[in-house]
């Protein structure tokens, strides 16, 4: 089960998603709210932190995760405080009942990850790409719009048209053709 636990807060924070399952991962932890707290309303502990990039509303909360569950946090980028291991583009990693690979998108920034898990039929995106064919800002540090074009164009080549899921870093998850949204969003960033 795959679970927003920012869905109600009113804090500027990352979406961060709680999947549960034989492995209960948390995908980015957010800022600004009780994380701890809405992850132990559903689980007692965490078996990993899968961070999709390192900008503070994805990250601030990490201190207390990991002070509070003892957990590993995986993420792309091992030098950046708080990421004790490194997942490079094409590996797997088990979130929940699934294996997901791993998608080195920068673009949005250099250590984003996108994670698709063709048996669950999933995508984490990030903010690489949003609901309605929003995309990520690119005007931020480490911001590239040609590499986003270049990542989404990417996600596009891997996830299929039939994909079921699309989970992003703000506003709503995609339950409803998330591929058209995906296409959608490299049309928009071209322009």
């Amino acid at each position: 089960m795959i679970r927003n636990l920012a869905r109600d807060t009113d804090a500027f924070t990352s979406n961060v998603f709680l999947v549960t399952g034989e492995r209960r991962v948390l995908v980015d932890v957010g800022n600004e709210f009780d994380v701890v707290g809405a992850a132990r309303e559903h689980v007692a502990d965490l078996d990993a932190v899968v961070v999709t990039h390192t900008h503070y509303d994805h990250v601030e909360n990490l201190p207390a995760v990991v002070e509070a569950f003892d957990v590993d946090v995986w993420g792309y980028d091992t030098t950046v405080d708080g990421i004790d291991h490194e997942i490079t583009d094409g590996d797997t990693v088990q979130i929940g009942d699934h294996e997901y690979t791993a998608l080195h998108t920068p673009g949005h920034k250099n250590d984003h990850l996108c994670l698709y898990s063709p048996a669950a039929s999933v995508l984490f995106a990030g903010d690489l790409i949003f609901a309605n064919g929003s995309f990520g800002r690119t005007d931020l540090e480490e911001g590239d719009r040609d590499q986003l074009i270049e990542s989404v164009g990417r996600v596009l080549d891997v996830v299929p048209k039939e994909l079921e899921e699309m989970h992003t870093g703000h506003g709503p998850s995609v339950k409803d053709r998330p591929y058209s949204d995906i296409d959608l969003a490299r049309q928009a960033a071209r322009f």
